[in-house]
Parts: structure tokens; C-alpha cells; sequence
């Protein structure tokens, strides 16, 4: 259940409160206090048995009392009371509730017993242990929040109830507003992912503010937060970045990918900005209150001391900001209102005595710069000349923060003097802050949702995501492990794992006594200079740790030795037992080779995890990892390589060419593909995975697996992110031409502009209810970027040419009770039944996920549509609303 009846708690007409009181300071009557306060014009039922009057209201006995459904309750009564007035709430017909009462809980019973009251009838609970919920647009604040919340564009959701009451608190002084402030609590129906949902189609909500402490059901929360970051800016502040890391694991990866990296991965996957702390939140509040987001952020600077623009300049390159390079008319025209030893660049340094005028003229003249996205505007305090003075001259340039149309941003540095000045421009509306690295901080908030758009939406070539295995291979690999009990792959099964996915591994030579070992090593060194010798075991997994690891060894003497070695020291420490036998295998020497390490772990929220960085034995001291959430593509793989310090030493450096990119991007995606295809792994190294201008090789794996979990099929319901469903292609034979069905990938965009080149206006009309001429790039790379856990398209694809012949796309709402359905098949391809076979794969699909019902809108004069909707079952439904609009419903 995600968004359903939600909408009684963003848009409520009416609320009951129970357990409203007439007694001051109690929870019950602050809340009935604050909703006619704050001018609720629907109406407020109090209930509780205790009063025949609350706030001079007629108080119910009990919900069953009520003259009327509401659309929404409060509930403040003991815990107990809860699970019984939910179920009596559900009886009459309301459908929503927040539960303001803290006690529920796991242990005692009462949670589970409110869900299982709230279940038969469908209902949402907001909470419990709660501030409560505010509206501010329809004037609704059912909460115990010391104060009212100005209407705005920004919606908050935390799940601290005092982070929520400090944010209304700080907004209020800086004049900002909220769409929606909501206090999740503890969360045991309404989650974070719920509301994102809700909020990512919101006309009001022009940007989303959250505070997280957990993220429960993370593929919701990816979907909901993917969508939502999509349309607007979405900020989050997560605590608990230092909690204590996951325990070392039989693997370094476990080791090493600690939750908050996780968190990080998975916050950037969807596209949403991060903060650290409180402040930051308050910042980007700020500017994502007053402004629209930057496609370009190119910073023009204006100060009256060197100091404060050099602080802002080094943080603005911190954060990959730009800074303006003033055109020659710019500085020309700075030139003649300056005095002569003004700094003649960005930034404008007009000196310590600038007066009101001279701040006027510069940043007017800033503000015009055509090279110029923003302006950033400093005041440090002198005796020379006013603050305040130079705070009135900034005011009268903006227009609601705004100068020429661009975000102003200011700083008027100190205490004493900066007060007044900060006062003016605050009340002229323009964003002021406490610091230049704040002030800069905050302005690149505006651009880095740009460039989180720009990173969702870059397009993975098409190899990238063809990753092909030999699956039944890499499944007798791990059977027959799971057969012996094993957790842990021996290093040959691990590097035949791993080979079956495409990534090269050194041959390998498995013997049992170190004679054997003298064998192998004879032969191999007929074509390498020198061999490796491994012990092999199936309980020893670090073997380094225990001296089992013997390099550059260059006679079959030397190799036999080496093995004898091993086996001494296993007697020493008491573990010969251990030993199954040795590899062999050539030592691979690649002069500017680099050591880096790829990893799968599992997180406890997320899921399966993709790790990437430097490798070798000293990987846990060095520390430059990254981690990314599978299903990887070139691109993502491209962005996991460049989150490291090696992955700028891979672009070559000085006399070591460039490493080979693309096999690196190869094996990322094929370790990616492997835990999608095999749900029972659960841990991976390939640690040194050798690269080179060449290309990779891995020397050594480890692999970890549930031997339990060996017959799950994939793709793994375990990941956060919902792989390609590349099990629905198939090929249809239709009148003399074959056409290749699959679901649709991000590189399929190349093929739209030729597909709808070759589709008529009538039937653009037809499909997309209007006439249509232009299709920017942004929609089409929409078109072709899915989330497949709700959207799926299916293209059809000629086999002569591998020309588009059609597409069937398919969207569910998120409680998949409906999808609606859209169909498109090129104007010189119709007639031959390639509509009816797209169709009849969507409602296949339809049917597979389990969805309700299948929907589509239809000019009524789209004949063919109408027709073929028939022989499907399809029910017809006129719009009474929209004349010549027919709505076609099938049930599932």
C-alpha cells in the first residue's frame, strides 16, 4: 500500500479530533487550539466522552457520535484506546487518521494491533508518536507545533517531530512557506517513500525538504524518491552517518561498505541532494523557497572586502560551482563606477569605503553581465562607510529576490553593525546568510539539482546493459557448493565464476601435494617467467593472513618449495587440516598496471551493494572506495570509477597511459549482473583486479553465497533498484515479417526520431489525445527511462533492419490497482496485427504483476483503437467531462 487515501490527509475537509480537552497545556487542546487558529475552514469535530463542549464546539462521545464522516482523525488518547478507535473510525467511513499518541509498540502488542484494525478498511495511519500534520495552503495545523506555518512551495517530512517544530519556528522568521509539513513518527504504515510519492505530483510543492533517521521498504522509497527528483528538487538530511560500520565480513567489501556509504550511494542513484546538518537544511530551504533551479550556475561576486570573495571563490570550486568571467562591456562599465584599485575581475572587490551608490552601480552591472547565472553580495563591516545603507541600496534593486530575474544571494558579515542591514533585506525578501561559505553553499543547491537531473537522464550506450553470462555455468558453480553446506567459493570456483560473466581471470591449475604443484608450475613457466603458488581451502578465505599466497617464483624447484612452506606453516598454527590442495597460476606483471578491488556486499536496507576502488592487501588501510546500487550500466559504472581517487589516476598520468576504461565498466557490470541473476550471492572480491592500458585481469576471488537461498531465481527481489526485465522478450511472425519484442532500454531513445518521422500526424493525435510537432530530448529520454517496478514499455523492433516498429507502454499507479495503457505503431507498418501483439504483451505483463485493471484513453473517433480494445474484452466508458473521450478498461 503506498498513496492510497492519502489524499484525505493532504487535502482534509474535515477532522475529528479524539481525545480533544478543554484543559490548558494538554495535548488535546493545543491541537483544536492551533486548527481554529489557524482558520480551518472545514469542520473540526472534537470527541471525547469527558466534555459536552471543547473550544466552544460540540463534543462527541465517540467517533460512531459524529454527525458526518470525516475526511481525517487525530488521535491523542492513551495507546490503548487506539487499535478500537481505528477499527470504530474505519466502521463509519473516514480513512485516514494521525496518531498523535506515542506506546505503540512491537512489544506490547498495540502497533500491530492498530494495523490489523486499520486493514480491512483500507486505512492510513500517519504516525504514531507524532507532532502531527500541517497544511498550510487550506490553513489546516492538527498538530501541537508551537506556532502556524506560512503557506509556501516547500514540503518538509521528518521524522523528528522537533526538527519539524524547528524548521516551522526558523521559517517563520525568514518569511518562508510550506505546501505540506509532516511529522512521520514512527512510521508504521505512512512511510517517507508514501509520502515522496504523493508529493512528486503535488501542483503546490515546488520543492521537498526530509529528515531520515531509517528508510523502511527501500524499493518504495526509490521509486517514490526517483519520481519525485525528477520534477522538482528533492534535499534530505540523513542521521546517523557514524553509526558502527557492519562488522567484518568474509569478505573485504563487508569491511568496507559501511551503512552511510550505502545511504550516500542510494540518495545520489535517485537523484536527491544530500546535507550534512540542520544548517544546511535551513540553507537549502532558503533558496529553494525564493528561486527556481539553475540549469546554468555561472556566479557573478560583489564584495567590499578581498577576504570574504576569496573564501566564497574557494568554496563555490569546492563544490564544483563556476565562476563568471565578466564580459569586457562588464568590466568597462565596473571600470568607470569603481575607483581605480577595484580588483578588474570576479570577484568585484569595490573596497572597504564603497557607499550605498557604489554598491548600486556594481551590482546592477553584475546582475547584467550576460555570462552571469546569480549574484553574490558582500558586506563586511568598516568604519568607512554603512551597513544598513548598503543593505537599503541592495533592496531596491530586487525584485522579489531577484535581480534582472536572477537568484541575489547576500552576506552582511558581523553583529553589531551587519544587524540592521540584515533586517532590510530580509523584509525586501532577499536571502541573507550568516557567513560567505553558507551564502555560497546554498546558491549551489540550485545547480546541483540540475546536474542531479542531468545524471539521471545521460543515456548508457546499449552494450552496457546486454550483459550476457553463461548462466547455467556460473548455477553448477554454485550448486555444487551449496551441496557440500559451503558458504565460500574455493578461489578456482570463484574464478570460474566470474570468467562465465566475461571477466578474464589468469589460467589456473588446481594439485594436491607440492610435487604436483613443482608439475604445474613446469608447464606454466613454458610461457610466463615466473608462477604464483595459493593455498587452496575451503574454510581459509583471507590466505594471505596465513602465508598462503607465494609470488614471483621462477623454477618448478622454487614452486614445490613454496608449497612445502605452506604446509609448514598450516602445522604451526595448528590448521593442516585445512589445506584441500594449491593453485598454480602464471604471475601476471604488467609494469603500470593498477591493483583495484570490486566487491558485492549486502546491506541491511538496500540490499545487494556494487563496491569499486583501490585494491591490493593494504585495501581496508588505503581506504578509496565507492559504493553504487546494482543494476549498474556503463554510466553508472563511468560515475562509481570517478567517486574514487584511483579512478582519476585510471585516466593516465605522466608516463602511464590511460587504463582501459571500458573492461573496467565491463567487469563492474558484470559483477552487477551476476547478484541480479543469482539472488544466493551474497558477498564478492575480486581483489587485485589488475588494469591497464591492455585491459583487466583479476588474480584472485572470493565469493560468498547462501547455500539456502540456491533455487531463488532471479532477478533478486533483494535489490533496491528493480533490474532490466529482460525475461519478457520474445519474437512474433506477422504477415511475412518477424518483430523482436522486449522491454524498452535508456539507448533506445537513437530510434525514436526515426520511428515518429514515419508516424502520421492523425495518429500522433490519436496517441497522445492532441496534436503534437516537437518531442524534445527530455521527454523522449523520459519516454525511455523507466522505473520497471511501475513503468514498462515494450518496443518492436524489425528483424531485417532493427528499424522501431511500435511501442506499448504501460503505467501503474503505485498500489497497482490500475495502469494505464498507450500504444503507438509506425503509419506504414499498421494493418498486419502489430498493434494487437503489443497490446496483448502489456496485458500478459498486466496480469504477471498482478495488476487490477488496465485502462486507456481514446479519442472516440480512433476507430482502429476502439476496435481492437473490443476483441480484447476492453469495456467502454464516455467522459462526460471530456466530450469525444472514450475510456477503455479491462479487468485483470
Amino acid at each position: 500500500m503506498t498513496i492510497r487515501n492519502l489524499e484525505f490527509a493532504a487535502r482534509p475537509r474535515s477532522v475529528a479530533v479524539i481525545g480533544a480537552s478543554s484543559r490548558p497545556g494538554a495535548v488535546g487542546h493545543i491541537v483544536m487550539q492551533n486548527l481554529i487558529e489557524g482558520g480551518f475552514e472545514g469542520e473540526i469535530w472534537p470527541v471525547n466522552p469527558k466534555y459536552k463542549e471543547v473550544a466552544g464546539r460540540r463534543c462527541y462521545k465517540s467517533a460512531r457520535d459524529i454527525p458526518a464522516i470525516p475526511d481525517l482523525a487525530v488521535i491523542l488518547t492513551p495507546p490503548q484506546a487506539v487499535p478500537g478507535i481505528i477499527a470504530e473510525l474505519g466502521e463509519k467511513g473516514t480513512r485516514a487518521a494521525v496518531v498523535i499518541t506515542a506506546g505503540l509498540t512491537r512489544e506490547n502488542g498495540l502497533r500491530q494491533a492498530m494495523l490489523d484494525a486499520a486493514k480491512p478498511h483500507l486505512f492510513r495511519i500517519i504516525g504514531p508518536n507524532t507532532v502531527g500534520l500541517m497544511v498550510p495552503p487550506m490553513k489546516f495545523n492538527a498538530s501541537f507545533a508551537h506556532m502556524q506555518a506560512k503557506p509556501g512551495g516547500l514540503a518538509l517530512l521528518s521524522q523528528s517531530g522537533a526538527i519539524a517544530t524547528s524548521l516551522v519556528d526558523w521559517a517563520a522568521a525568514e518569511g518562508i512557506g510550506f505546501s505540506h509539513i509532516v511529522s512521520l513518527g514512527d512510521m508504521a504504515d505512512v512511510d517517507v517513500g508514501d509520502y515522496l510519492e504523493m508529493l512528486a505530483g503535488d501542483g503546490r510543492t515546488r520543492g521537498i525538504l526530509m529528515y531520515l533517521e531509517t528508510i523502511p521498504s527501500p524499493r518504495k522509497f526509490m521509486t517514490a524518491a526517483r519520481a519525485a527528483a525528477r520534477l522538482k528538487p528533492v534535499i534530505a538530511i540523513k542521521a546517523g552517518r557514524h553509526a558502527q560500520a557492519a562488522k567484518a565480513a568474509a569478505t573485504h567489501t563487508g569491511a568496507l561498505s559501511g551503512a552511510d556509504r550505502v545511504v550516500e550511494a542510494a540518495l545520489r542513484r535517485a537523484g536527491i541532494l544530500r546535507v550534512i546538518d540542520l544548517g544546511e537544511l535551513f540553507d537549502a530551504a532558503e533558496v529553494l523557497a525564493r528561486f527556481s533551479p539553475l540549469e546554468r550556475s555561472q556566479v557573478g561576486i560583489v564584495s567590499n572586502g578581498g577576504g570574504a570573495g576569496v573564501l566564497a571563490v574557494d568554496k563555490l570550486i569546492d563544490l564544483k560551482g563556476t565562476l563568471a568571467e565578466f564580459t569586457p562591456q562588464t568590466l568597462e562599465r565596473l571600470d568607470k563606477a569603481l575607483p581605480e584599485n577595484w580588483s578588474h575581475a570576479n570577484p568585484a572587490d569595490i573596497i572597504g569605503d564603497a557607499p550605498a551608490e557604489r554598491y548600486s552601480e556594481a551590482v546592477r552591472a553584475v546582475a547584467d553581465d550576460a555570462n552571469t547565472d546569480a549574484v553574490l553580495v558582500f558586506n563586511c563591516p568598516t568604519g568607512l562607510a554603512s551597513p544598513s545603507d548598503a543593505a537599503r541600496a541592495v533592496a531596491a534593486l530586487a525584485d522579489r529576490g531577484r535581480l534582472n530575474g536572477k537568484p541575489l544571494i547576500t552576506c552582511w558579515l558581523g553583529e553589531e553593525k551587519a544587524r540592521e542591514g540584515r533586517r532590510i533585506l530580509q523584509e525586501a525578501g532577499i536571502a541573507n546568510f550568516s557567513t560567505p561559505a553558507s551564502a555560497t553553499a546554498a546558491l549551489s543547491y540550485l545547480g546541483e539539482w540540475s546536474r542531479a537531473q542531468k545524471a539521471l537522464t545521460r543515456v548508457p550506450s546499449s552494450r552496457s546493459e546486454d550483459v550476457t553470462g553463461d548462466r547455467e555455468a556460473l548455477r553448477a558453480i554454485l550448486s555444487g557448493a551449496a551441496a557440500e553446506g559451503r558458504r565460500m567459493l574455493t578461489e578456482p570456483e570463484a574464478k570460474a565464476a566470474i570468467a562465465a560473466y566475461g571477466i578474464p581471470v589468469p589460467e589456473t591449475i588446481v594439485v594436491q601435494t607440492p610435487d604436483a604443484v613443482g608439475g604445474a608450475a613446469e608447464h606454466l613457466l613454458q610461457s610466463s617467467s615466473r608462477v604464483v603458488v595459493k593455498l587452496l581451502s575451503k574454510t581459509i578465505t583471507h590466505k594471505s593472513d596465513v602465508g598462503g599466497v607465494v609470488l614471483d617464483l621462477k623454477t618448478a624447484d622454487a614452486a614445490r618449495e613454496a608449497a612445502e612452506a605452506i604446509v609448514k606453516r598450516l602445522e604451526e598454527r595448528g590448521e593442516a587440516d585445512a589445506l584441500e590442495g594449491f593453485v598454480v597460476q602464471p604471475m601476471v606483471t604488467r609494469k603500470h598496471a593498477h591493483e583495484l578491488i570490486l566487491g558485492v556486499s549486502q546491506d541491511p536496507i538496500f540490499g545487494p551493494v556494487v563496491l569499486f576502488g583501490a585494491g591490493g592487501t593494504s585495501v581496508e588501510v588505503v581506504d578509496d572506495t565507492a559504493i553504487a546500487l546494482p543494476p549498474l550500466d556503463d554510466v553508472l559504472a563511468g560515475d562509481l570509477m570517478d567517486s574514487t581517487r584511483i579512478g582519476k589516476l585510471l585516466a593516465g598520468y605522466r608516463d602511464r597511459a590511460p587504463a582501459h576504461r571500458e573492461a573496467i565498466a565491463d567487469a563492474l557490470n558484470a559483477i552487477s549482473q551476476m547478484i541480479v541473476d543469482f539472488p544466493c550471492i551474497k558477498g564478492m572480491d575480486i581483489n587485485p583486479l589488475i588494469a591497464d592500458s591492455e585491459g583487466v585481469v583479476a588474480l584472485d576471488a572470493r565469493i560468498e553465497i547462501e547455500p539456502s537461498e540456491i533455487d531463488r531465481k532471479g532477478p533478486s527481489t533483494d535489490l533496491a533498484i528493480r533490474p532490466y526485465p529482460d525475461g519478457w522478450a520474445k519474437d512474433v511472425d506477422l504477415e511475412g515479417h518477424r518483430y523482436h519484442l522486449r522491454p524498452i532500454k535508456p539507448a533506445d531513445v537513437a530510434l525514436f526520431p526515426d520511428f515518429l518521422s514515419r508516424v502520421s500526424p492523425e495518429d500522433i493525435r490519436f496517441r497522445f489525445l492532441a496534436p503534437r510537432r516537437h518531442f524534445p530530448d527530455e521527454m523522449l529520454m523520459r519516454l525511455t527511462q523507466l522505473d520497471y517496478e511501475r513503468d514498462i514499455a515494450f518496443i518492436a523492433l524489425r528483424a531485417e533492419d532493427g528499424e522501431m516498429g511500435g511501442i506499448g507502454r504501460l503505467s501503474s499507479d503505485p498500489d497497482k490497482e490500475i495502469a494505464e495503457y498507450g500504444l503507438l505503431v509506425r503509419t506504414d507498418l499498421q494493418g498486419h496485427g502489430l498493434g494487437f501483439a503489443l497490446l496483448k504483451q502489456l496485458i500478459d505483463y498486466g496480469r504477471e504483476e498482478g495488476i487490477g485493471a488496465i485502462e486507456g484513453i481514446v479519442l472516440s473517433d480512433n476507430v482502429k483503437m476502439l476496435s481492437m480494445c473490443r476483441d480484447f474484452g476492453f469495456v467502454a466508458k464516455e467522459n462526460s467531462e471530456e466530450p469525444g473521450v472514450v475510456t477503455m478498461s479491462l479487468k485483470l
